[in-house]
């Protein structure tokens, strides 16, 4: 049997609307222009599990964002001691132990890929969670009605104060609420420019006017951005600018949990007089609490709507009315529009995370965090390749000789120098030598420091065969313009061996 559930109020008493924003929408008010203007949304104070959990996250949150700059983190060499820094300038990526080199960009898509994939299982199973509990637009702009709050009251008083004609009471508290926006806002941008440079040292050359441009730049465009999303604009950055809540649609189903209001509890519903009975009827008493503490001015009751970010405000509110009229708890909560449809028939409710799409997620964040973790794990500390030179390709020298000339990159990611032998492995009587240096018999060292690419820069000669001996193969100079040869470079991890060719005829092409 199928079950049609009827979000809308037909049939009911239509109750007033409970917020500006609410009745713009019902009664669609063009704004009298092409667009239509900003309704205010002035969201109630609400208490509960769910709004403790969200002040819980908030202060978890900002406390990771502006404290993890600060974190030390001892690295040997000199390097920076900065725990997670971006460093442009250096063109590396600290993580704790771990440093990542611009080569090595394979490793953020990785992560990247694995918070999209997190994102999407957690939205299939849950919905809206990161929105309405992580997403930094709802920690700040939660951030900002609070402090909102603060100087000017709650819903009614902020109401009342806007529709007022000025005062010094309200010049004194706007004013005064805007300041703090604006420290809290410059306090973002400031912190954001921490993981890009040592959090002491840019502090110190910001205030001195010693910091780089860049730092200037990103922490006004951080303080101007943190002020108009969470002061000005709101929810409008979740329904017009985010793409999330268009892109949610297509990852949960009737069987993700997402914050419902119950209708086969709660209709049909109507004011509810004390004492009256409450049989023929449900349990919503149309008090509209759920509307006026939504932060995106929704009305639940309508469904699943584009706007809502399943923060919970409205089951809190819920909850706490029922309370005060004696019946059970739960008529919004967090349930799935399938449960509420087999309720709503008489039927038991069933709850499936398991099912098709959230295997596939799984799966797929599963198998990318192996990749991910097999790749760290085989990361070596050295890297070699070989560079030969171009132009020109090779050198005859008085003598009848061949020269060819090789740069040689040998990367150290660790943090400790290193000390590595290169030897070249080719036709007999090659000589192997460095600029300015002797012919080396075994083998050209070289010093490569921690964190660094060392560019070692060897020449290799292969002598003119004698007329009697230039009969052998790859001795001497024969008649072949290109022979393979290899450099075999000892390094503390082992040897690596790079493959390179030899031009024996300065004229010939590579």
């Amino acid at each position: 049997m199928t079950v049609v559930i009827d979000r809308t109020r037909a049939g009911q008493k239509k109750a007033g609307p409970a917020s500006a924003a609410e009745k713009a929408r019902r009664r669609g008010d063009p704004g009298g222009g092409l667009y239509k203007p900003r309704t205010p949304i002035y969201p109630k104070q609400v208490r509960g599990p769910w709004r403790n959990l969200k002040w819980a996250l908030m202060i978890a949150t900002l406390a990771i964002y502006y404290i993890t700059p600060w974190i030390r983190w001892d690295r040997p060499g000199g390097l920076p001691d900065q725990a997670i820094l971006v460093d442009f300038a250096g063109r590396r990526f600290y993580l704790f132990d771990l440093q990542f080199w611009p080569q090595e960009v394979y490793f953020i898509t990785g992560l990247l890929v694995m918070a999209a994939l997190a994102l999407f299982l957690t939205s299939a199973l849950f919905g809206r969670l990161w929105c309405g509990y992580a997403c930094p637009q709802t920690i700040w702009t939660d951030l900002f009605i609070q402090v909102e709050r603060l100087f000017e009251g709650d819903r009614n008083a902020r109401m009342r104060r806007d529709a007022s004609s000025w005062s010094l009471d309200k010049a004194w508290r706007k004013a005064g609420k805007h300041l703090v926006w604006l420290g809290i806002a410059f306090g973002t941008g400031g912190a954001w420019i921490f993981y890009f440079h040592d959090a002491p040292t840019v502090l110190v050359q910001f205030w001195t006017g010693q910091a780089p441009a860049t730092a200037y730049v990103f922490c006004a465009l951080l303080t101007f951005t943190t002020y108009v999303f969470a002061g000005t604009l709101r929810e409008q950055v979740c329904t017009y600018m985010c793409p999330w809540p268009r892109i949610q649609g297509a990852l949960i189903d009737q069987d993700s949990l997402q914050v419902t209001y119950r209708i086969d509890r709660g209709e049909p519903r109507g004011p509810h007089k004390k004492g009256a009975s409450w049989d023929g009827r449900g349990g919503c008493i149309d008090c509209d609490q759920c509307v006026v503490v939504c932060p995106m001015g929704i009305d639940i009751r309508n469904g699943a709507q584009l706007e809502c970010i399943n923060c919970g405000l409205c089951a809190d509110a819920c909850d706490e009315m029922m309370d005060r009229i004696d019946r059970p708890r739960g008529l919004i909560g967090y349930d799935t529009d399938k449960a509420v449809a087999a309720r709503a028939a008489g039927q038991a409710a069933v709850y499936r995370l398991v099912r098709p799409r959230t295997l596939f997620y799984a799966a797929a964040l599963v198998l990318v965090s192996g990749l991910m973790l097999w790749g760290l794990t085989q990361r070596q500390a050295f890297d070699v390749h070989v560079l030969r030179d171009r132009n020109p390709i090779a050198v005859r020298l008085a003598d009848g000789s061949v020269r060819n000339g090789y740069t040689l990159k040998i990367a150290n990611r660790s943090f400790a120098d290193a000390d590595a032998r290169i030897r070249f492995d080719g036709p007999a009587g090659a000589l192997l030598k460095t600029p300015a240096a002797p012919v080396a018999t075994d083998g050209v060292s070289a010093r490569i420091e921690a964190n660094t690419v060392r560019a070692v820069r060897v020449f290799v000669t292969l002598p003119e065969a004698d007329d009697d001996e230039g009969e052998g193969e790859g001795e001497g100079l024969g008649e072949s313009e290109s022979l393979p040869v290899a450099f075999t470079v000892t390094l503390p991890e082992g040897a690596m061996t790079v493959k390179s060719t030899f031009i024996t005829d300065p004229g010939a092409r590579p």
